[in-house]
């Protein structure tokens, strides 16, 4: 299971964190300061909520290989339980469509659609009432768009593929059931507090006062068209298109929640909201030292501007790599060290063994990886960008979560043979305070190993 690997990852994260933060004071010989002492309870309070989560997909997984073990040992024994309920037989049966099942998904649609085959309208019909009452909390109402079968998703998601880590880190939220905006309040204006400078004196007062801020509900769709030979007579056609559709839908979400130009239907990014924090870093030769104080600095921005902890760096896997390579002490020594080697002093703390996804920590705070993470910046095109924020700042909305929220299929060109395939999707993505959000760019930020 996917989310319940990623919430995993995400646990094991805080705990690390954790161990930074009171193996540091430990070393100085310290208490918490009030700070320090506020993360930490912020991060078990996320720590108590992950586990709570984990445990319950843990038991949805168990619970579902025993169920497949029991369907099994059934079906060995060809003795299909059935009951009468209202008078209709119910029958323990497979899924419609499954991974090694006799029917193919895309395949039948072809032969529905264009050839009219009553016997594939039956599988299709059959599979939308199961997706209705087994796996999603609606189905569609017409052949026009039908969700693809669960394997093929999750086979889909197992891509080997640059992914959506920042938006996976995102605080996600369901989408409004109609319309295309999302409109949020912030208070600008509250309460003022003051001593009262005697009995029966006048106490302070205020209007508190508050403004709203309108967001664009985005669609990110895909298509693709495929000749009717390679879906009738191919091997596995159906699962390598889903695969491609739903990971090119995930990179590109991702992508421009990180670096989106706001025009042409797209998100604006973190990079490019208006009243974020920036912080520079010019260097001929960059250093492990220099990029550290400046991340540091940045960490502090976020706790100055919000009064919360910064609780997530965001870099490109380059970045990572350069810090393990090339941030090293004035004795050559490395600043960022394996985990496993329970570090003394260690600037971060953290592994090479993740290519996308949180992969350790440096002073303390999380530090994901995110390949979507431009590449190109600067007057160079050779920078990279650092972003620091608290990540419940940072908004996402969505319909479907990680995949595409309905792929269709229609006749395109009947006289060509060709098939055409749709996905799509629907989000949208603010920060609710982007002076919460610091980006640290300049020509430091070029070099690589």
């Amino acid at each position: 299971m996917k989310l319940l690997d990623q919430l995993v990852e995400e646990r094991d994260g805080i705990s690390q964190a954790q161990t930074g933060l009171v193996t540091r004071a430990a070393e100085e010989e310290r208490d918490l300061t009030d700070t320090e002492d506020q993360s930490l309870q912020e991060m078990a309070t996320r720590a108590t909520e992950l586990d709570t989560r984990i445990a319950e997909l843990r038991a949805v997984q168990v619970s579902n290989l025993e169920a497949a073990k029991l369907r099994a040992e059934v079906q060995a024994t060809d003795d299909t339980e059935t009951r009468a309920v209202g008078g209709v037989v119910v029958k323990d049966e497979p899924m419609q469509y499954r991974e090694g099942g006799e029917h193919d998904f895309f395949v039948d649609l072809y032969h529905a659609q264009i050839r009219n085959e009553p016997a594939a309208w039956n599988r299709l019909h059959r599979h939308q009432q199961e997706t209705a009452t087994e796996t999603r909390d609606s189905s569609t109402s017409s052949f026009a768009g039908l969700v693809p079968p669960t394997y093929a998703i999750s086979m889909a998601l197992e891509k080997a593929r640059a992914s959506r880590p920042f938006a996976d880190a995102c605080n996600r939220q369901p989408l409004p059931e109609t319309g295309m905006d999302v409109v949020i309040t912030r208070l600008t204006t509250g309460a003022s507090t003051a001593a009262q400078s005697a009995e029966n004196a006048a106490i302070a007062e205020s209007s508190p006062d508050d403004t709203t801020q309108t967001i664009g509900i985005k669609s990110y769709a895909a298509n693709v068209d495929v000749s009717a030979q390679a879906l009738a007579r191919g091997v596995g056609i159906s699962n390598l298109l889903v695969e491609d559709m739903v990971a090119s839908y995930a990179q590109a979400l991702d992508a421009d929640l990180i670096d989106g130009s706001g025009s042409s239907g797209k998100h604006t990014g973190a990079l490019r909201v208006s009243g974020i924090q920036s912080e520079s870093y010019t260097a001929g030769t960059a250093t492990g030292a220099g990029l550290y104080e400046k991340i540091l600095k940045g960490i502090n921005l976020v706790q100055t501007a919000i009064f919360k902890p910064a609780t997530l760096i965001t870099m490109h896997p380059r970045r990572w790599a350069w810090f393990v390579g090339k941030g090293l002490d004035g004795d050559g020594r490395p600043l960022v060290l394996p985990s496993q080697n329970q570090p003394i002093n260690a600037m971060g703390i953290g592994n090479m063994d993740v290519p996308q996804g949180v992969v350790g920590q440096i002073a303390g705070v999380g530090v994901l990886l995110d390949p979507n993470i431009p590449t190109d910046l600067g007057s160079g095109s050779d920078e990279d960008a650092i972003l620091i924020t608290n990540m419940s700042n940072t908004v996402l909305w969505e319909d479907s979560g990680a995949a595409p929220n309905v792929v269709s299929f229609d006749q395109t060109n009947a006289g060509s043979l060709t098939v055409k395939f749709v996905s799509w999707g629907y989000s949208a993505f603010a920060l609710k305070d982007p002076a919460g959000m610091v980006k640290i760019v300049g020509t430091g930020l070029n070099d690589t190993l």
